[in-house]
């Protein structure tokens, strides 16, 4: 769906098929949704109803605001799967959802706006918007933005959940483990890796067993996957010992 601005007759201009749109996904397969939850922080109240009625035979519940102040005063943003917002109030205090909205959340954010130009939706879009609509929009085209916007917060609370899981295990390693995750991760030895640190070989395999253990990692192939996305850096041959702890703490 192209980042465009919409402006349609408030009839549908393609019928809404229930069927159909829930069973709607990013990759054009068939998916059964799950209540999810959609903010709509925008202060015209007819639209916030309307929009509620169409989305309750999706199976996503509305929680409406009539402004951030009031989100952010009585609502939990970590409930939300999406956010409408209204792209003028966002405006008016100066602020872009950067200034309010924790990046940990991983909304995805459709914005209606009541006098769209070219200008106002750029800078939607650099503000992290997957949609800019007016108000004046085909609630077909509104239920499947929508529905992309549930997709893709899905995906990303799955990769955050990933990532804080891969956090968690690095965690519970020890300072002199962390030092050898990258010496094997690099394709060292285990006797060149315990060179490196002026350890016996023995007491590198026992690191070597607790960092798999501890990592949950079934393979020295599957701990390099780990590795790359905690964005661990891996041994680079030729550094001494000092420049390598040096490498470390850069």
């Amino acid at each position: 769906m192209n980042a465009l601005a919409h402006q349609v007759d408030l009839v549908p201009v393609v019928p809404l098929d229930l069927k159909l749109m829930a069973a709607f996904s990013a990759n054009g397969r068939s998916t059964t949704l799950s209540s999810e939850t959609v903010y709509l922080i925008h202060p015209d109240l007819h639209l916030c109803q309307t929009l509620s009625a169409l989305l309750v035979p999706f199976n996503m519940e509305v929680v409406r605001f009539s402004s951030i102040a009031d989100c952010l005063a009585m609502g939990d943003l970590r409930e939300a799967s999406c956010l409408v917002l209204d792209l003028q109030e966002n405006d008016n205090d100066g602020t872009g959802p950067c200034k309010w909205l924790c990046p940990d959340l991983c909304l995805p954010i459709i914005f209606i706006s009541d006098l769209p130009d070219v200008a106002g939706t750029v800078r939607a879009m650099k503000m992290g918007a997957i949609e800019v609509f007016t108000k004046l929009v085909d609630p077909a085209v509104m239920v499947k933005a929508i529905q992309v916007a549930l997709v893709q917060n899905r995906k990303r609370r799955l990769k955050k959940a990933e990532m804080d899981k891969l956090q968690t295990r690095y965690s519970l390693l020890s300072p002199r483990e962390r030092e050898v995750v990258p010496l094997i991760i690099g394709g060292l030895l285990n006797k060149q890796a315990a060179s490196v640190l002026g350890i016996s070989l023995i007491t590198l395999q026992v690191h070597k067993r607790q960092i798999m253990r501890k990592m949950e990692a079934e393979s020295l192939a599957d701990l390099v996957r780990m590795a790359i996305k905690l964005r661990i850096p891996y041994w680079r041959g030729g550094l001494s010992s000092t420049a390598f702890a040096k490498q470390r703490c850069v």
